[in-house]
């Protein structure tokens, strides 16, 4: 629940109370301190996409869930690699006979470095779902999801969790369409979700006894992609799954997808057309990734989309009118999202920040079910549901971002149908800074407000399914201090905006003034991160250099005038 100065906040704005009259305030805050009592709605910090030992990480899978809770998450999702792998959740061999008496690996045999591997769909449902089972149940207050770091065919990775009450369908999911598992030995498994059979941009035959793999051309694979997607959607709505998502993780990191070369990237037509097959398990990316330690912020090198980072944010999402801003302005729920993506701290010589440590994603979690807890499909919905933000360093711990026309209200990831000619407000309430993990106490020198025309989904097949630009789309108007009425550490700011045609509005912020050497531009634009090494900084120096936060949008529709 908000603190009491937060709640005094948005309630003199919604009441129209001056803050700065304190007599009036005192009447808001009495009725902060009743809704306090029956609020059953909380902001929740957490994070999908991290690694143990049980694929590549460098930590056991007891530490990193010990992490999660250090640096303040309420949830998160074990997220790694599918495939194989070699080792389990403490780093010992699975074929290591002081820890098993009989080596436990099912289906074909295949080895790494010299130590037989399991197939992740079998540690996924046999060991990684005992684990989350037993930190469930030893914290409670957590929300604890069952995730896997998916190899898609035709590109690279993806964040994918599944809620069930087995673990089952999360091994299905794997064994069926990650590109690097090449196991067959499921093959005609009748489950609960269908017969298994392998859908993951391999043509497999059996030649002479040997079992030949063949890659489909990259258009084939992504069909296998796109088929991915669907199951789930058909699992979801079928009711064989309570939950779940599917969130493309670090976009821009391989380069725009290219057949010829090769490059399994991605393109904004790609984004739609899995959006289109699962609009709600297909609902936004990693725009600002992991690996924000990295030498190469993110490890985006000269070859990713966009060359780099800007601002720690890949260019999806940091170029005004460029990609997310396309698909923002078909008025699609596309959301966007933060991740540590840990594998191996800086401090012993890895990329990553621990889990929580320097990137948190917040979202808006209702109690739907009425029994004062927040579980699983709670948090699920609130990530599908867009009402939620991302942030650096915890340069703010709060943000509330809403637009109002009269009684109507929507925040983020809603929509507000308004009437013509009457301007909508937007309203932004935020909190902060705290001290920065950098030791310094950092402050927000400045937010965008940033809008775009919503003109109607791009149909397959025309010109219009492949721009990955949204020319309408521009800074509409840029705060500072001196435009935020502060009060015990709260700032609003509102601005009203006419209600002429469609738009979608979202927030950026950081603690960067336009201008500044080798950070940002006269507009106050992320620069690309390369440039720090003007600044003598890499890794995880130049990552608190500068701070950055996403909103995400709300939907603004105009309704047409009748006589």
């Amino acid at each position: 629940m908000f603190p009491c100065m937060v709640l005094l906040a948005l309630l003199c704005r919604r009441l129209n109370c001056d803050m700065r009259n304190y007599k009036t305030a005192g009447w808001c805050l009495v009725v902060a301190a009743l809704t306090v009592s029956a609020q059953a709605d909380r902001w929740m910090a957490g994070d999908f996409h991290q690694h143990t030992f049980y694929t590549d990480g460098s930590d056991s899978f007891d530490f990193v869930m010990e992490k999660n809770i250090e640096f303040g998450l309420d949830w998160w999702a074990n997220s790694e690699h599918g495939g194989r792998y070699n080792r389990n959740g403490i780093g010992r061999h699975w074929d290591d006979s002081d820890v098993y008496a009989c080596t436990p690996m099912l289906g074909d045999i295949t080895s790494t470095d010299g130590h037989q591997n399991m197939w992740r769909w079998q540690s996924l449902r046999d060991f990684v779902w005992p684990d989350i089972l037993r930190w469930r149940q030893n914290h409670p207050d957590k929300v604890i999801f069952h995730g896997v770091e998916w190899n898609v065919p035709a590109h690279e990775h993806c964040s994918v969790a599944i809620v069930d009450s087995r673990g089952t369908a999360l091994s299905a999911f794997e064994y069926i369409f990650d590109h690097n598992d090449y196991d067959t030995s499921r093959d005609g498994e009748e489950t609960e979700f269908g017969r298994l059979r392998k859908v993951n941009g391999r043509r497999y035959e059996e030649i002479d006894g040997v079992k030949v793999l063949t890659d489909l051309d990259m258009r084939s694979q992504h069909g296998d992609a796109v088929a991915a997607c669907a199951w789930m959607q058909k699992q979801y709505d079928e009711g064989k799954i309570e939950n779940g998502w599917i969130i493309w993780a670090h976009v821009e990191r391989a380069g725009p997808w290219d057949p010829a070369s090769g490059k399994r990237g991605y393109n904004i037509e790609h984004f739609r057309d899995f959006n289109n097959a699962a609009p709600d398990i297909c609902f936004g990316f990693e725009g600002i990734p992991g690996h924000q330690a990295a030498i190469a912020r993110g490890n985006y090198g000269d070859l990713s989309a966009g060359g780099g980072t800007y601002g720690g944010a890949g260019i999806y999402s940091a170029a005004v009118g460029g990609l997310w801003d396309a698909l923002l302005g078909e008025g699609r729920r596309w959301f966007n999202f933060a991740n540590s993506d840990h594998h191996a701290h800086h401090s012993k010589g890895g990329s990553s920040f621990y889990p929580g440590e320097y990137l948190k994603t917040w979202v808006y979690t209702t109690d739907e079910d009425s029994d004062g807890a927040y579980g699983l499909n709670e948090v699920a919905d609130a990530l599908r549901g867009g009402n939620s933000w991302s942030v650096m360093g915890d340069l703010i711990h709060m943000l509330e971002f809403s637009a109002t026309q009269g009684e109507a209200e929507a925040r983020m990831g809603g929509e507000l149908h308004a009437t013509r000619r009457r301007d909508v407000s937007l309203s932004i309430t935020f909190a902060g800074p705290k001290t920065s993990g950098s030791g310094a106490t950092r402050t927000v020198d400045h937010i965008d407000l940033i809008g775009g025309e919503i003109t109607g989904k791009a149909q397959p097949g025309t010109p219009a399914y492949t721009t990955p630009t949204n020319a309408s789309t521009r800074i509409l108007a840029t705060f500072t201090s001196n435009d935020w009425n502060s009060v015990g550490g709260v700032n609003v700011v509102e601005i009203h905006v006419p209600a002429d045609r469609d738009m979608y509005y979202r927030l950026r912020g950081t603690d960067r003034p336009p201008n500044t050497a080798h950070e940002t531009d006269a507009l106050g634009n992320p620069l690309a991160d390369s440039e720090a090494i003007n600044l003598g900084l890499d890794r995880d120096a130049e990552a608190w250099a500068d701070l950055w936060f996403y909103s995400n949008p709300i939907f603004v529709y105009v309704k047409q005038e009748t006589d």
